[in-house]
């Protein structure tokens, strides 16, 4: 975030293009979003709903546990040295277009909070749900995120150490309310009741 170019001009300018960067993140999570909706519409349209929620509920606890002793293999190696690359290229550039480009490159670098809100996006079934969920993480990190590239000393080093020991307990919430849904307990929001073909929190009495 610190290292990101400034273009010509005054501080407006300079903020526009903070933004512009921030934009292009969340159109890249966006375009995540669309594959994860298309994903999580076929799995629902198999009826497999409530497994597929248990199932990356799993995955996420499964995958935070054991990340660090997994390497990653030789094609993602590749991958992410032709974004960073690609990134160093847009970097050496001073305009609009080379921040928003930076940041939909920087949106498909591995980052084990996207992955768990691709999970997320997936288990909501429909492409409108996978791309607004998506969306909603973007702009979730969105004040952090602009905030350290607009000045390192806005959050101290010991504020961002803090936020990120808090990182695992978000994961282990996310995987619980995912394996919570799948159950299908009929608990509205939480755990609706998937069976019936309407969730509990959206079905009325006449």
């Amino acid at each position: 975030m610190l290292a990101l170019p400034v273009p010509p001009g005054g501080p407006a300018r300079f903020l526009a293009g903070r933004i512009i960067y921030q934009i292009g993140r969340i159109a890249t999570y966006c375009m995540l979003g669309v594959v994860a909706g298309l994903v999580g519409k076929s799995i629902l349209l198999a009826g497999f709903q409530r497994w597929l929620s248990i199932a990356l509920g799993l995955a996420v606890l499964g995958g935070f546990l054991i990340s660090k002793k997994i390497a990653l293999s030789a094609p993602v190696v590749r991958l992410v040295s032709k974004l960073k690359t690609a990134m160093s290229a847009q970097l050496r550039r001073r305009s609009f277009r080379s921040l928003a480009l930076l940041g939909m490159l920087n949106g498909l670098l591995p980052c084990g909070l996207v992955y768990v809100a691709v999970a997320g996006a997936v288990s909501r079934g429909s492409i409108t749900g996978g791309i607004l969920y998506m969306a909603l993480f973007g702009l979730g990190t969105m004040p952090m995120m602009l905030g350290i590239s607009l000045s390192g000393k806005l959050f101290p080093v010991a504020l961002r150490l803090k936020l990120r020991g808090a990182i695992p307990v978000g994961v282990c919430v996310l995987a619980g309310l995912l394996i919570l849904r799948g159950l299908s307990l009929g608990i509205p929001y939480i755990s609706p009741d998937l069976n019936s073909g309407v969730p509990s929190c959206c079905a009325h009495s006449p």
